[in-house]
């Protein structure tokens, strides 16, 4: 007993810990981890068990090794047993720990992994209000480690001291951080350039986010009465804006909180602001209503906008004369409602009656789709029938939340409640009463409204359909109702409510492939597994199969037994099946799993073969690039496959003049038909586990394949037990023949300013590729046309031409319209009347893309031809242009005289027996540029 103890000490006695390590390894890259101790007798190696941790779970032993690791053992001997941690993911840093133990005595070291990710820089919206305290957000996503210093420069200096601040972890296991930068906005920022500066240790050098601020101006509002013709005409209002930026501006018109709409006219001032003028016609029932009206200027991204307000009880001479003369008409009034109340009393019950009866509707339930599925459309439908149901008004609710159209239609107006000038991406139209809020709380999500009345009638009798179409969102629609509310045109009173049942939201399962565990090394057993996410409900079914029958699947991790719920809701599920090793190494047996959920109305299915992988061809390789340069060598990658065995051929093929196979041959050296060279297989050489490359080569074609006719090819076919079928790469001979390029461009200028830019390429096969270009010191692509004809040599020549129209100058008669605006050179190149039209814009200030963007000072394609036309056809005796396209080339102003750049027209000729691109310029001469 004695002797054991003192065995065991000796060989736990050259086990020494080891301290901690801290490794930093980029995205998405393989490190390995070291793990070190010493043995001072080397036969103790096999008592040792090394044992690696991460987060309380092991990842990695001497037995079994996770997905995404490698624990390397061929080095016990020398005491170092690392692991590798193949394309690190946020996920994977934190601590490891080491473990070496034998018996009861255990040492352990640690290492610290850290994911190093740079980050990226956005503004999502720099959006102002001149005079107000504004913010702008600087956004820095997607880094690791958490630290990122944020700094803000003005005109390229910088105004705020750098701030250090620790990112938020996101999902995805990076770092997200804010900066904002809040002002107040003057006038001289319309045209400062601000920037966002982002410094984090992954960088090399700081990151820059320029922006301009789009400054905002509040409206002057002013409120005036236009002075009725008579007292029984109705009352008129005006709202005077003046001084607002930019032109989109809507007004509102408030009485006593009910909105009244009006549309909008703009004009534009001296200083460069707008100004428009709104009227609003009160009728005789809004000016006995009396009381306060309000005019509301709305602009986009502002919070608190500006108002005018007026009394009607002092600004009416109608309302005064009422008021004052209240009382002495009390005794009138009186007699009046007297008379009135006798009358009701005479006939309110048989008024009642028949009111009673020609209101009387017949609702159904509200109807639901059959099943609604997450990301689908589906339709709630609601039934009206009465004599009256041509009258009725539907609300609709989410629980207790209105739902308001937000599907988007060009056609579709804004009430003037949610109106901002110009037509949004998403419209919403509200339904709600005119008593509700002014900006009530809409349900989220995508909705579509939908009224069909009458839909058909029988007698007096009227059907009304109310439906809208919605798209399921589980976080949204989960566990909620839907209801409708019904009353009467004009009314506030509810006739009567409708509310759905529950429903049960689905989503479809997205299944991963199934996925094979390295072996067992004892068992040889190899555990197959597949993954099922964002599903609902939670009631999943998996079924494995094999050629043989039905599998058992095997008992899931603890943690992963049952579906877990994520934070919006969705499931996700596991399912495991075991199999030997013999039976899945080399594709010998096919296994699938089918996934059984209430949403689908097939089950998915996954297949696998196991570890057989199917064989990646690259394209054929050729040593020297043309035949003429001597013997080739052909070479063809392959890659990717699983088991190694794989067997290659090259082959000759031949073919006939109208592009059929005649024959295929075996190309091999000591064949007399067969191309003249040497074939061998470099590899198969593994890459990872259980993957492996190989390439082809075939080597020395005597004489540049003279034996290869005209259209002849070289096949390298590979042949694996993956493929179904050989996969094939092909090579042929190919002839160039460069084309002969002039020295310079070929202009001509017409007397209307229309200059013809032609370009004659002589010879070429193929065909060389052509590129028009045109600008001051920046260059646009132009559209050109292409044309092959026959010289008188027989060759055939490739003409490509371009024409450009001038704008006013010295050198023309008539100006353009388009020849200058703002300072601006615009160059037009001209096309025929039946193609489309395509402008290329080099560069251009504010005002003419705002022009553009509203539609103003803009000529169609058809206005353009026909001014340009007219001008070709004054020219008798010029050959017709024969033209596709529209190029507009806006040639900017340079210096403080504000000359324009000098023209310049490029062209790019590209062929592949040209070693490098050849280039023709036309430069205008100087003393044709005016300012």
């Amino acid at each position: 007993m004695r002797f054991k103890v003192l065995l065991c000490l000796c060989v736990l006695s050259p086990i020494k810990p080891v301290f901690s390590t801290d490794i930093a390894v980029p995205l998405n890259h393989s490190v390995a981890l070291p793990c070190f101790f010493h043995l001072d007798n080397p036969a103790s190696e096999k008592l040792l068990d090394i044992t690696w941790f991460f987060k309380g779970s092991v990842i990695a032993s001497i037995n079994h090794t996770e997905r995404g690791f490698h624990l390397d053992t061929s080095n016990l001997v020398n005491g170092s047993a690392p692991l590798t941690v193949y394309n690190a993911t946020p996920h994977q840093q934190g601590v490891y720990e080491c473990s070496v133990n034998s018996n009861e005595t255990e040492h352990s070291s640690n290492v610290t992994l850290t994911v190093l990710a740079p980050p990226s820089v956005s503004i999502p919206s720099p959006e102002v209000v001149l005079g107000q305290e504004s913010a702008v957000e600087c956004w820095a996503k997607s880094f690791s480690p958490p630290q990122v210093t944020f700094s803000w420069t003005r005109e390229g200096k910088s105004f705020r001291a750098p701030q250090k601040s620790d990112g938020k972890l996101t999902e995805d296991g990076l770092y997200e951080a804010v900066s904002r930068l809040v002002f107040v906005p003057e006038l001289s920022d319309r045209n400062a350039t601000y920037g966002c500066v982002v410094q984090h240790e992954e960088l090399e050098k700081p990151l820059v986010k320029k922006f301009k601020p789009s400054i905002i101006i509040l409206p002057k509002v002013s409120l005036s009465i236009v002075p009725p013709v008579s007292r029984s005409s109705p009352l008129t209002l005006a709202c005077d804006l003046s001084g607002f930026y930019p032109e989109n501006v809507s007004v509102a018109w408030v009485q006593n909180g009910t909105v009244l709409p009006e549309p909008p006219l703009t004009h534009l001032n001296n200083d460069g602001t707008y100004r428009t003028r709104w009227f609003h016609t009160l009728s005789a029932e809004e000016r006995e209503r009396g009381g306060s009206v309000q005019c509301v200027a709305q602009q986009a991204h502002v919070s608190r906008p500006a108002s005018s307000l007026i009394d009607l009880s002092a600004a009416d001479p109608l309302v005064r004369e009422l008021v004052l003369s209240k009382s002495a008409k009390a005794s009138v009034a009186m007699m009046i409602i007297s008379l009135i109340l006798v009358l009701l009393l005479c006939f309110g019950f048989s008024w009642k009656r028949r009111d009673e009866k020609q209101k009387s509707l017949t609702v159904s339930a509200v109807i639901l789709p059959p099943r609604l599925v997450v990301g689908r459309k589906g339709r709630v439908t609601i039934s009206i029938e009465g004599r009256r149901a041509d009258r009725v008004q539907t609300v609709w609710f989410l629980n207790d939340i209105p739902i308001v159209d937000t599907s988007y239609s060009g056609e579709k107006t804004l009430s003037p409640a949610y109106s901002t000038g110009h037509t949004p991406r998403i419209s919403r139209v509200s339904l709600v009463s005119e008593k509700a809020s002014l900006l009530p709380a809409t349900a989220p999500g995508y909705y579509k409204l939908h009224t069909r009345q009458p839909l058909h009638s029988t007698g007096p009798t009227k059907q009304l359909l109310s439906s809208f179409t919605f798209i399921p969102n589980l976080s949204v629609h989960k566990g909620a109702v839907f209801k409708c509310q019904i009353s009467y045109k004009g009314k506030d009173k509810i006739v009567m409510e409708k509310v759905s049942d529950k429903f049960t939201v689905l989503a479809m399962p997205e299944v991963s492939e199934i996925q094979l565990s390295e072996p067992n090394e004892e068992t040889g057993i190899v555990t197959l597994t597949v993954a099922a996410s964002r599903f609902h409900p939670d009631i999943i079914t998996f079924r494995w199969f094999c050629e043989g029958g039905e599998l058992c699947p095997v008992a899931a991790p603890p943690g992963l037994a049952s579906p877990r719920p994520d934070s919006q809701g969705f499931f996700s599920a596991m399912s495991q099946c075991r199999l030997p090793k013999a039976e899945l190494d080399r594709g010998g047996t096919t296994v699938w799993v089918t996934v059984h959920h209430l949403s689908l109305k097939q089950p998915i299915t996954r297949k696998t073969r196991g570890f057989i992988k199917r064989p990646t061809l690259s394209e054929i390789r050729c040593t020297p690039s043309s035949p003429q340069q001597g013997p080739l060598t052909l070479a063809c990658d392959i890659t990717g496959f699983y088991p190694p065995e794989i067997f290659v051929k090259w082959l000759r093929r031949s073919r006939s003049e109208d592009g059929d196979a005649l024959e295929v041959e075996e190309a091999e050296a000591e064949s007399e038909e067969g191309v003249k060279g040497a074939t061998e297989v470099w590899g198969p050489i593994q890459t990872q586990p259980r993957t492996f490359r190989a390439t082809a080569v075939l080597k020395e074609v005597e004489n540049g394949l003279k034996e290869v006719e005209e259209g002849g090819e070289i096949v390298c076919r590979v042949e694996h037990c993956s493929l179904q079928e050989p996969v094939e790469r092909v090579w042929r001979k190919n002839s160039f023949v460069a084309p002969s390029v002039p020295l310079s461009l070929s202009v001509s200028w017409r007397n209307d300013g229309v200059g013809v830019f032609s370009l004659c390429l002589s010879g070429g096969v193929p065909h060389p590729k052509v590129v028009w270009a045109a600008g001051g010191s920046a260059l646009s692509q132009l559209v050109s046309r292409e044309r092959e004809q026959a010289a008188a040599s027989g060759e055939r020549e490739l003409l490509s031409f371009c024409a450009l129209v001038r704008s006013a100058g010295a050198q023309r008669s008539e100006p353009h319209p388009h020849g200058r605006r703002n300072g601006h050179l615009n160059m037009v190149c001209l096309t025929g009347s039946q193609g489309p039209v395509v402008s290329t814009e080099v560069e251009t200030g504010p005002t003419e893309r705002r022009e553009r963007e509203q539609g103003q000072h803009t000529e169609t394609g058809e206005e353009k031809w026909t001014q340009t036309s007219e001008a070709s056809d004054a020219e008798a005796g010029e050959t017709e242009l024969e033209i596709s396209y529209i190029n507009a080339v806006n040639v900017r102003k340079e210096g403080r005289r504000g000359d324009r750049e000098r023209l310049r027209v490029v062209v790019e000729i590209t062929h592949p027996a040209l070693g490098l691109p050849a280039y023709r310029t036309w430069t205008e001469p100087e003393e044709d540029v005016s300012p």
